[in-house]
Order: C-alpha cells, then sequence, then structure tokens
C-alpha cells in the first residue's frame, strides 16, 4: 500500500516544482460534552493522536501533512449535520460520525456531495452492500456482524445447542440500540432461544424496571446494546441483582473501562465484544510515547492512551490513513480529493504484513474491500473484565460472523433502500 516508484516520483516532482500541497483534512465529528462524553474523548484523542504521529514521525501521508478538525456534535444527530455542512467545504477526505443516528442523516448527504464516510462497527449495516452504498463503509464489522458472533461464543461455550435458552436483550432505545434485534429475532428461529427486547431511553440512568424484569424471568443470558451511561449503570445493576457477570454481554461499545470500573469488584467477569486487541503491548504505542505524549502533542488531556476507545479511535483513524496511501497511489497524486479517497477506500487491503509494519501485529484483521463489500469481513473477538487487575484479557480468537444468516438481511435491506430512492446498482 506504499506508493508505487512512478507515484511517488510524480509526487516528488510536484512537491519541487510548486508550493507545498494543501493538508490532508481528516474531519472529527467528536464529542467532548454531553451524556455521552465519556466514549467520546478517547476516541477524539486517538483519532487525533494518531493524525499527529503520522505528522511528526513520517512528514505526513505521502509528504503531505494531516490536518484534524474538531467540530462538537455533543452526539446530538442536529449538531451532527450541522458539524457536517460546516466542514465539508474545507477539504474533508472522509467523515467518522461515531453516531448511528447521524449516520443515518449523513448517507444520503456524503453520496450526494461524493466524500465517502467511515462508519467502524456501526451506522446503517445494510451499507456493507457497495453496490448500493457506493459512498459508505463499514469495515471490518457491522451490528449485525457482532450479533450473530455473540450468539455464536454461546453455542460454543454450550455445546453447540441453544434451544430452550432465555436471551435479554438490553439495549439504548435510538437506532443504535435497535441495529442488532432482526438479527437476534433470525438467529432465535434458527438456534431455537427464546429472545426478550428491553429498551432503554437516553440516556440510561434509569433502569430499574428492565432489571427487575430481568430478576423476574431470569434469562440465562443478557445482551447489551448500550453507550455512555446506560452501560454503567447496566453492569451495576446486574451486579445488584447479581446476575452472573459471565453471563452479561455487550456488543464492542459496551466494553470500555468506562462501562466497568464505576462497578468495582462487582463488574469482574463481565464479557463484551472487541473489534481490535487490547492492552498496550503493541510497538505504536512506543511511537506515540516517543514523538506525540513526550512532545506535549498529546490530544485532550493526554490521559486517555492505551484504553479500549482510545485504541479504537486510534485504529480508526489508521484505516483512514492507509486508504489515503492507497487513494495517492491509484491516481498517481499525494493530492487526494475526497472522490480519490472513496476510491481508496473501496480499494483498500489490510494484510498482517501491513499492519506489523504499521506497529500494530494482531491488532486487527486482515481484510481487502472491493466494490461489493464494504463491510469488511465481518469478525470479532471476545474479551472479559478482570477487576483485580483493571484490564480486558481477549478470551477468544476472532470468531465469523453467521454469513448465511446476515448476508440476506443486508441483501433484503439494502435492495429495499436501493428501490425506496431510485438507486442504481453498482458494480455490475
Amino acid at each position: 500500500m506504499k506508493l508505487t516508484r512512478l507515484a511517488a516520483a510524480a509526487v516528488a516532482a510536484s512537491l519541487a516544482a510548486g508550493p507545498a500541497l494543501a493538508d490532508l483534512v481528516f474531519p472529527s465529528l467528536s464529542y467532548r460534552t454531553g451524556a455521552y462524553a465519556a466514549g467520546g474523548i478517547p476516541f477524539a484523542d486517538g483519532y487525533a493522536d494518531y493524525f499527529t504521529l503520522l505528522n511528526e514521525r513520517d512528514g505526513g501521508i505521502g509528504g503531505v501533512k494531516a490536518k484534524v478538525i474538531e467540530c462538537e456534535t455533543a452526539y446530538n444527530t442536529e449538531k451532527g449535520v450541522e458539524c457536517y455542512e460546516a466542514t465539508k467545504g474545507e477539504g474533508a477526505l472522509v467523515y467518522q460520525p461515531l453516531s448511528t443516528g447521524i449516520t443515518y442523516q449523513l448517507i444520503p448527504k456524503v453520496t450526494e456531495d461524493d466524500i465517502p464516510m467511515h462508519t467502524m462497527g456501526y451506522g446503517r449495516t445494510s451499507a456493507a452492500n457497495g453496490k448500493v452504498f457506493s459512498h459508505v463503509f463499514n469495515y471490518p464489522g457491522t451490528y449485525w456482524d457482532g450479533a450473530s458472533i455473540i450468539v455464536k461464543h454461546l453455542l460454543e461455550i454450550n455445546g453447540g445447542d441453544l434451544s430452550g435458552k432465555k436471551l435479554a436483550l438490553v439495549y439504548h432505545n435510538s437506532a443504535y440500540g435497535k441495529e442488532p434485534i432482526r438479527t437476534l429475532e433470525e438467529l432465535s428461529k434458527k438456534h431455537g432461544y427464546e429472545l426478550t427486547l428491553l429498551a432503554v431511553d437516553h440516556p440510561g440512568q434509569e433502569q430499574k424496571s428492565q432489571w427487575l424484569q430481568i430478576r423476574r424471568e431470569r434469562p440465562d443470558y443478557v445482551l447489551m446494546w448500550g453507550w455512555g451511561v446506560m452501560n454503567q449503570v447496566a453492569v451495576q445493576e446486574a451486579a445488584n441483582i447479581r446476575f452472573p457477570m459471565e453471563n452479561f454481554i455487550g456488543v464492542w461499545w459496551s466494553g470500555s473501562e468506562n462501562d466497568v470500573l464505576p462497578a468495582g469488584d462487582a463488574a469482574n467477569g463481565y464479557k463484551a465484544l472487541a473489534m481490535h486487541g487490547t492492552g498496550m503491548d503493541y510497538p505504536i504505542y512506543e511511537d506515540l510515547k516517543a514523538h506525540v505524549y513526550d512532545k506535549g502533542r498529546a490530544a485532550g488531556a493526554g490521559d486517555q492512551i492505551g484504553t479500549v476507545l482510545y485504541s479504537r479511535g486510534m485504529y480508526a483513524a489508521m484505516l483512514a490513513a492507509e486508504a489515503a496511501r492507497t487513494a495517492q497511489d491509484l491516481h498517481g497524486t499525494a493530492d487526494i480529493t475526497a472522490a480519490m479517497m472513496r476510491d481508496g477506500m473501496e480499494a483498500l487491503e489490510i494484510t498482517e504484513e501491513r499492519m506489523t509494519e504499521l506497529g500494530l501485529p494482531g491488532f486487527g484483521p486482515s481484510f481487502k474491500v472491493t466494490c461489493e463489500n464494504h463491510g469488511g469481513p465481518g469478525v470479532g473477538m471476545i474479551q472479559q473484565w478482570d477487576a483485580s487487575a483493571k484490564e480486558w484479557n481477549l478470551i477468544t480468537g476472532f470468531i465469523e460472523s453467521d454469513d448465511s444468516v446476515i448476508e440476506p438481511l443486508v441483501q433484503e435491506d439494502s435492495m429495499a433502500y436501493a428501490k425506496e430512492n431510485n438507486i442504481e446498482l453498482r458494480c455490475e
């Protein structure tokens, strides 16, 4: 994914012949305020710090400095759209809205404006169908993948049989929280488990009735699609009714340190999905310390490095940077446009060799994006909280989602969207 010799020579010649190229602009629709700030802050810090690392260590991407423009959304859909409109004219290459609600509103806008959007592990799952959604990418996995991966884990620890088991889904009562419901319903038909749905209204501080119902009905497992304070409250409520923590499993947005630390020892054993590695045992953190932290260039308060959501923001930035490199290579110029960035995202290939070069060996899955598949490999791991050590431990390798269930759902939903919006299919 490095520039070809021809492209590199062309870039070098252009730099020598004229003024410095404009920065490569990566907007960050962040939320450092509001009810979800505890999740938004570390992600925004990791996203910004990775681009600072590339600027300080490498001189940018393909010889051009990266520029992160933050716009505060407070996890509010209306503000998110306002941030998009306010920043798209600044040379924005790709948007990471970090909100399913904002994502839904921006899908038609980015398509019309020819600016790609990356919703890594969130947003509209059926956007994985690149034939319909030309400018939306959700690699390396989707919510429907996540739901399937949890069920596969439960199958594994139950000898391959969930018939007669009771599962409850505690979910944020929003577009985000509702995303996995259809998948879990279809999987219940296949595997014979009973599914109970328990909605929690924003921001999620009041959950007494839901957990009283769980105590009364005694499901075998509780799944959670939560965010922000909702996660902390749910873990504490589960502890209050003495629900077995090892049978409580959250999505990857319900698996950060913020979600379990407030409950202390009572959170021990809680599980969550993981879309990438945990901890700081990766060479990239040495580079971050030397080139960003020791130079006083860290974003925010500089206190989030190594946390789950910091690492996720860093991972999102890495994938964006690699797509930008791919776009530079494809088009033979370092001065890429948003349209070129879209091409780079659709041609992106992440190999284990490249991950090792980036200082992230084994951190995330290898995958190749195609015109047809914008969703990536659809894999994830399970991590478990060790309260005594105050750390997450991966307890599985990458688990593949059940494509026989997921793919028909993606096709059904995406084709309905295409029909409704008169979209002509691509890739054919």
